[in-house]
């Protein structure tokens, strides 16, 4: 490839002005060739040598023509940062480092800015600094990426003597000692990683500077070559830092990264670092994945980069933990204090006390994670151990598994008062966790292509357990105070932690997640001698662990025969407790976004309802009628400081329909009450308002009923490019609306500016005056995460004979606009809307509306339904094409 380009240099122009249209022309040319070689299989570290070594020779030439040959010019060209590694990769930035002798005269600033000039104009996007050594000093020491830079140069053309100087004046006798440098690196790392959630199993994971990416990897390199001297990991093998086998896997993996952050610059056409949805599908097609039954290979692909991840994390965790012991601690600071006869610390690092006492006694392998637990002194693991932890796990068969010391241990760790959240990570980053339950090895680094689920199953799992934790300790008490105050209630935590350990491991095998995830809970508790009716509990919280969220987010929990069934397959307090913990740590735990007040307050509404069921006894519970009159009633009570008279209040409450009083709460209705009676001379009015319990917004219309009106509301809410989390419908008896709406922001918070609020009532007073369904656009633009995504419209009808209504489920993708559309579509066809519940899933919707027929009665004609489905798919496919 080089030497293509140097006889097409040799004919692109002699000395003088060369021109750029050509060499531009020829730079493209083989750099398109590097792409055709890599689409053949050419391996991706070849390539971007090739490519590093392809612009050294355009860059030599062009140097030599603009500012002179290496005896004459005074200066040297250097590369720096990966360009100065050789890794070039077709889309990065070619960073170069102009060294001078002395600050530049005139003619050598016109030479250089015209150098520089040429360069972007064929089409080569550089980096560039101008220093002297001097310059390159003083900006070192205060800026250790400028350092970092630095170091990993590299001459491509001009005075040798030059550079020899300038990397003897920045050597670690001189500035940035190897300590000070290691202890920067760590820093700047700790910080990078806090910037990706600490975790570098995201769904769109930047394989360059996530955790366990590429970045970690040349921190690695820069440490190596700054304190030992090692031009490439190889060395230091040679230097015992490293096993071969090690290194083969650093080397694999680099590998693998380098494999996969090209082929997303050939995608995309320029850099790009992030595994972006848009990217993840094509590349798992060319590196040949193939779907199965119950694994797609875009699935696949992503499994094997997060294992890949997880093997390089704890490589570098290692290697990190020998550069620490040996550039921070000098001989007069290794402090050791023995542990056991196994163990010991040193330097508040635990360490086995001889190599063979994982053979001798294999339970120490899981000893070893109990034991950090319980001692708050201990920072982590020597590296020696780490490697002697991998290096025995071929120990953990099933006569290990069943051991009963082991198991023991086992329990004694996830009953633990401390750092059990801790010790899963490492146990899942060291690979015993894996081995230990078979099963978990099969979630290992596996994702679900959707927006829905944030992390890989394995780190979703550890974070269900970490949440759990949390509302059992006091200092978290102030994020979920109802949590921890239920946590306390528990007869066992430790059943609840086997349950989050158990609830998702079952995840991609096909059939049914949770009841296969009980089947191995069940096995898992047995061989671990819990007693039949702990058994029982974690069976059950794994089986039933989406009961209460289907529950909350899709059932009408306002009907007392919902809360009825719910409680009756929960069957008791302390289940419910369980339950209920294990709901909101999952939801929580499953994508930072999902969570929000809304949520919370369903969640609630339905513990507390159903509590009330439990303790009154399931076959006692009121029945609707009694709990409508006691909402009533508790209504009034909060009514009395309203100045109105009782047969005012009566008028209104008089108007509306009973279930009105099963949906909202007496402070809501008190609200509803006072807005009408203080407009009485007004058709129609919007009131907003913030919900101080739950930090939600909702917006209280009423005015003239009209098919169109559900339409006409979430068309302009819509166009606001506000969400809509709930609609509680209804129309008095003298046919009026009196519709409430939970509503949020684009950024999922409440809306509280008032110039907002004021624009909302505004918009929505003049919706209420149209005489037709909404035909405006949202102005909100499809977010990009959604183009990688198609879900398939489905609409589903089951019949509610005891509330005289039709249920309908839609299930479709998610884009901006689309509950007016639906809203639109309904109104059409003279349906009434009383009641819908909204909830997005990642990149689809699965809303549910109940429906009625002009007179209020369920929808019975099945023609109608047909047309209803079929318009409704129609509409929305048609949108989602738009």
């Amino acid at each position: 490839m080089s030497e293509a380009i140097v006889q097409f240099l040799a004919q692109a122009g002699t000395a003088g002005k060369p021109e750029a249209r050509s060499v531009a022309a020829g730079v493209a040319s083989a750099r398109e060739q590097i792409y055709r070689e890599f689409d053949l299989g050419v391996p991706a570290e070849q390539l971007i040598h090739d490519s590093s070594d392809l612009i050294d020779r355009v860059l030599e030439w062009c140097f030599l023509r603009f500012i002179g040959d290496r005896e004459h010019c005074g200066c040297s060209l250097v590369a720096v940062g990966g360009y100065g590694r050789s890794e070039l990769l077709p889309g990065s930035d070619i960073d170069l480092m102009i060294l001078l002798e002395k600050n530049a005269n005139k003619e050598q600033q016109q030479q250089i800015s015209a150098f520089l000039t040429f360069l972007w104009d064929i089409g080569l996007e550089v980096g560039h600094s101008v220093r002297t050594i001097r310059d390159c000093v003083r900006q070192g020491k205060v800026d250790v990426t400028v350092m970092t830079n630095m170091i990993e140069s590299r001459l491509i053309y001009g005075n040798e003597k030059l550079y020899e100087k300038f990397q003897q004046a920045i050597s670690p006798a001189k500035i940035w000692p190897s300590r000070k440098f290691f202890e920067a690196k760590l820093e700047e790392q700790q910080e990078r990683h806090l910037r990706y959630n600490d975790t570098a199993y995201n769904l769109e994971p930047n394989i360059k500077e996530g955790p366990g990416g590429l970045r970690d990897i040349q921190i690695i390199g820069w440490v190596a070559k700054r304190h030992f001297g090692a031009k490439s990991f190889a060395e230091l093998v040679g230097h015992g830092f490293l096993t071969d086998v090690e290194y083969r896997i650093l080397d694999a993996g680099q590998r693998h990264l380098w494999r996969v952050r090209f082929a997303l610059h050939r995608i995309a056409g320029r850099r790009e670092d992030r595994l972006l949805f848009d990217y993840q599908k094509t590349i798992a097609e060319r590196f040949g994945f193939e779907s199965g039954e119950h694994n797609l290979a875009i699935e696949q692909f992503m499994q094997q980069y997060y294992r890949t991840i997880m093997e390089l994390e704890r490589l570098s965790e290692m290697l990190l933990q020998i550069f620490r012991e040996e550039i921070l601690l000098t001989a007069s600071q290794k402090k050791i204090k023995p542990i056991n006869e196994r163990f010991r610390l040193r330097n508040n690092y635990i360490e086995v006390t001889h190599p063979d006492v994982f053979k001798q006694h294999p339970p120490a392998l899981l000893e070893l994670f109990l034991l950090i637990s319980l001692n708050p002194n201990c920072e982590g693991v020597t590296a020696s151990t780490i490697r002697l932890v991998r290096e025995h796990l071929y120990l953990v068969d099933d006569a290990y598994r069943s051991d009963a010391t082991v198991n023991r241990l086992f329990m004694q760790l996830m009953s633990a008062p401390s750092g059990q959240t801790h010790q899963m990570r490492r146990m899942n980053s060291y690979g015993f966790l894996a081995a230990y339950i078979p099963a978990f090895a099969r979630i290992t680094g596996r994702m679900q292509y959707d927006l829905f689920h944030a992390y890989t199953v394995d780190q979703h799992t550890i974070f269900v357990i970490r949440n759990l934790r949390r509302f059992a300790l006091k200092i978290h008490e102030h994020e979920f105070p109802f949590c921890n105050l239920v946590y306390g209630m528990l007869e066992n935590p430790c059943l609840l932690y086997l349950a989050a350990l158990f609830h998702d491991i079952a995840k991609g095998r096909g059939g049914d997640h949770s009841e296969l995830g009980a089947q191995e809970a069940t096995r898992f508790c047995v061989q671990h001698q819990l007693n039949r009716k702990e058994i029982r509990v974690v069976s059950q919280l794994v089986r039933d662990h989406l009961l209460m969220s289907v529950t909350a987010q899709r059932k009408d929990i306002s009907d007392p025969d919902v809360v009825r069934d719910f409680a009756r397959q929960v069957g008791s307090m302390n289940m419910l407790n369980y339950l209920y913990l294990l709901t909101v740590a999952d939801i929580r735990s499953t994508n930072p976004k999902l969570w929000n007040n809304w949520k919370d307050a369903l969640l609630r509404q339905l513990y507390n309802a159903t509590k009330t069921v439990i303790l009154r006894g399931i076959e006692h519970a009121p029945d609707i009628d009694e709990i409508i009159q006691e909402n009533r009633d508790a209504a009034f009570d909060e009514m009395s400081d309203l100045p109105f008279s009782a047969e005012q209040i009566d008028s209104v409450c008089d108007r509306v329909p009973g279930d009105y009083f099963l949906r909202h709460h007496p402070l809501e209705i008190k609200w509803h009450v006072n807005e009408i009676l203080s407009h009485s001379g007004e058709s129609r009015l919007v009131s907003i308002r913030q919900s101080a319990q739950y930090s939600n917004t909702k917006v209280f219309v009423y005015g003239d009923e009209a098919a169109h009106t559900f339409s006409q509301v979430t068309g302009t809410l819509g166009s606001l490019g506000l969400s809509i989390l709930n609609a509680e419908i209804f129309t008095t008896c003298d046919n009026k609306i009196m519709d409430t709406f939970i509503i949020q922001d684009h950024n999922g918070e409440a809306v509280t500016d008032s110039d907002m609020i004021a624009r909302i009532e505004k918009r929505l007073l003049e919706a209420l005056k149209s005489d037709s369904i909404y035909e405006g656009q949202s102005n909100t633009r499809k977010p990009r995460h959604l183009k990688a995504f198609d879900h398939p419209t489905e609409v589903q009808f089951e019949q509610d004979y005891l509330n005289n209504r039709t249920v309908m489920e839609i299930s479709a993708l998610d884009m901006p606009g689309l509950l007016s559309v639906i809203a639109n579509v309904i109104a059409e066809l003279d349906i009434n809307i009383t009641h819908a519940k909204i909830s997005t899933l990642g990149e689809r919707v699965d809303d549910i509306f109940y429906l009625t027929t002009p007179d209020r009665s369920a929808i019975t004609d099945q023609a109608l339904l047909q047309r209803l489905e079929q318009n409704l798919v129609a509409a929305l496919e048609a949108r989602k094409a738009a």
